[in-house]
């Protein structure tokens, strides 16, 4: 009989694989479709930036070609390819088109805040086939009432990237007078049909990536799928991620590899433009002689060129080196130290500042043509610049806090 409630309890914690669509996919060979999609992203701009949302046939070709399961476990039907990838792959796309790359970078990096979810829920997340998309907002902008089982919650969250391509949303929100030791805030687990959107993104740049306003009014979430927020405490469920290597790294990196990964890769398409305007347009004034022959366009190029590939190189290498900690950490089961990881962000911060230097040089050397409404070059600019101010990329209180908890103060604010 004992042998019998054993055997039905090691069953009940046997998780049945979804198989990938294409399980021999390779890393190469996914960085090989992002490469090719550039010029269809690039004719597709205009109109991404028009209608404030890349297009349903956008995003299809991104789920054909199996980027949002980049970095999912392969257990609940993903690839299972490493940071680095991740980031080769985000940058290409937004080399065609920074908007869709931001979309597609946060809510296929998402599995790393649902990896914190009980087991539970992520199965229910990922259904039979794992097509799993959601955006988030971590800024508690809802309510939620306990009830048995869970609790109702309503609200309105602003900046939902991707809403409209989802399959899911996480949302934070506070608990209204919440019970004795129980966390006043959680980050609920959605399904698309839980909410409606609100356009309400009007910005000067990435405004193509559908950041609007979601609502919604009492809804049920169970408890499985309000996980306490912040997930302090909380670890993975160890009969899914035993394989699962790059979900034992620690989160701030992966979550500012999520923005800056865009940042570099828009800087990359800039600087694909910038070398177009030399190999067509002449100088004015007296020489009329082709860019391409005047130091002054060949000393900015180059300039634009280091910057941009120092950007993507310090951003590669973080991603090896936080690959590095989440296996030793996967081996001694040691979380990664505070240093390193405020280290890693650092340096990943590092990068926006350098790509967007080099954004900013090209669009002052190229000319007033940047500046007409329509440009495609200065459409490049506007994304970065708004990209840029984004709370996630204040590097001066980054570097501050590093520098306090280095010397064993504790940190101040939010960065």
């Amino acid at each position: 009989m004992q042998e019998a409630v054993a055997l039905a309890d090691e069953r009940q914690n046997v998780i049945d694989p979804i198989a990938p669509p294409e399980p021999d996919l390779t890393s190469d060979e996914i960085i090989a479709r992002a490469d090719a999609m550039r010029d269809m992203l690039r004719e597709r701009q205009a109109a991404t930036e028009a209608t404030g949302n890349m297009s349903a046939e956008t995003n299809q070709a991104l789920v054909d070609a199996g980027f949002y399961r980049v970095v999912q476990p392969r257990l609940f039907g993903g690839y299972g390819f490493d940071l680095p990838t991740y980031v080769r792959m985000v940058t290409a796309i937004a080399r065609g088109c920074p908007e869709t790359g931001w979309v597609l970078s946060l809510v296929l990096g998402h599995v790393h805040q649902l990896a914190t979810y009980p087991l539970e829920a992520q199965q229910e997340a990922f259904g039979a086939t794992g097509d799993f998309r959601a955006p988030e907002v971590a800024a508690p902008q809802g309510r939620g009432q306990a009830v048995p089982g869970g609790f109702r919650v309503s609200g309105a969250w602003d900046y939902a990237s991707g809403c409209a391509h989802a399959t899911h949303i996480l949302l934070a929100f506070f608990v209204d007078d919440p019970a004795p030791g129980e966390p006043a805030m959680r980050m609920g687990l959605f399904d698309r049909s839980d909410y409606r959107i609100v356009s309400n993104w009007d910005v000067i740049g990435m405004q193509g990536t559908g950041s609007d306003r979601v609502v919604m009014d009492d809804v049920f979430v169970s408890t499985a799928r309000a996980k306490p927020y912040p997930p302090i405490g909380l670890s993975l469920p160890a009969e899914a991620y035993a394989d699962a290597t790059l979900f034992r790294g620690p989160a701030r990196p992966f979550i500012l590899t999520e923005s800056a990964s865009v940042v570099v890769g828009a800087a990359e398409g800039a600087l694909d433009l910038y070398e177009e305007t030399f190999r067509v347009r002449k100088a004015t004034g007296p020489t009329g002689a082709p860019r391409v022959e005047l130091a002054e366009y060949q000393l900015n190029y180059g300039r634009c060129r280091a910057l941009v590939d120092t950007a993507k190189a310090a951003l590669l290498q973080t991603a090896h080196e936080y690959m590095a900690v989440a296996q030793r950490t996967a081996k001694t089961g040691e979380a990664c130290d505070e240093d390193d990881m405020r280290r890693m962000g650092l340096v990943i911060l590092q990068s926006v500042h350098l790509a967007h230097e080099a954004v900013d040089i090209i669009f002052r050397t190229t000319g007033t043509s940047a500046s007409k409404r329509d440009s495609m070059l200065g459409r490049y600019w506007r994304n970065v610049n708004v990209l840029r101010g984004h709370l996630a990329h204040q590097s001066d209180s980054a570097a501050i806090n590093y520098g306090r908890t280095h010397f064993g103060l504790p940190p101040v604010g939010i960065a």
